[in-house]
């Protein structure tokens, strides 16, 4: 409801500002130009009023030329001044924030002054874990691998074997 009438209300707003805006440009132009006679008028008064037209168009296109150069120098402006903005904001670089650790004390005190006056031990009230031993979970020896080495890979018969062949005495 409230916004079909906002709505409403503003579509109103928008003809009302349209109908200004032409009975402006009416006035104006009634004030800037005068309304022509041309009934009854001799040729050579018509011909003296075409050539003062003619210089009241040149005068406005002037005005005109001028307006639009000045408006196009602001634009260019405007553009390289953003530009420069966008340089010096680009070349400044952030330096690296780095975490500072603070207290539950500190921060208390931060927030509330001298109000401050509990210490808080955040820590106290933590479940205390105990650490297990890994070392006696371990059941592997701590012996010399390179001994078991030929028992672990159940090369002990074809070793000999292998010696047997390679010797010298048969």
């Amino acid at each position: 409801m409230l916004k079909s009438l906002m709505v409403a209300k503003a579509k109103e707003n928008l003809e009302q500002e349209i109908l200004d805006k032409e009975e402006e440009k009416q006035r104006y132009l009634a004030e800037r130009v005068p309304p022509i006679k041309s009934s009854g008028i001799p040729f050579a008064d018509l011909q003296k009023f075409c050539e003062e037209l003619h210089l009241n168009i040149g005068v406005v296109d002037e005005e005109r030329y001028d307006i639009e150069a000045k408006v196009n120098l602001n634009t260019r402006e405007i553009k390289d001044l953003n530009i420069k903005v966008l340089d010096l904001r680009g070349k400044f670089k952030r330096p690296p924030l780095r975490r500072v650790r603070v207290s539950a004390d500190a921060i208390l005190r931060g927030l509330l002054g001298s109000k401050h006056k509990v210490s808080m031990d955040l820590r106290a009230n933590l479940k205390s874990v105990k650490k297990e031993d890994t070392e006696k979970k371990r059941p592997v020896e701590d012996s010399d691998w390179r001994k078991n080495v030929e028992a672990m890979s159940g090369m002990e018969g074809r070793k000999k074997m292998f010696d047997a062949a390679n010797s010298p005495a048969q």
